[in-house]
């Protein structure tokens, strides 16, 4: 049974390219526009779950990026803020 779990999408352009990542997996990808880097990063996730599953990781890769297993189904981690701030170094 297929589920839908929600996940960050952080996108930011370096050089010509577009560079999305997702932090709660360690997953990264590019495009060419920031939609077209969104998707990316959609299709590797997937990929990476789907490879997570077929070895047996899935449970205690989505435990550690703070899902929640409930019943048969996981919960989404609750969160509370995303934002960006400046720090003096």
């Amino acid at each position: 049974m297929e589920q839908a779990l929600t996940f960050t999408a952080q996108v930011f352009k370096k050089g010509r390219q577009y560079v999305s990542f997702n932090p709660e997996l360690e997953v990264a990808s590019c495009g060419n526009t920031p939609e077209e880097a969104k998707d990316m990063l959609r299709k590797a996730i997937r990929a990476f779950l789907k490879a997570a599953a077929r070895h047996g990781t899935l449970d205690s890769i989505l435990e550690e990026a703070g899902y929640v297993r409930s019943k048969k189904a996981w919960r989404d981690p609750y969160l509370i803020s995303l934002d960006r701030m400046s720090v003096s170094v």
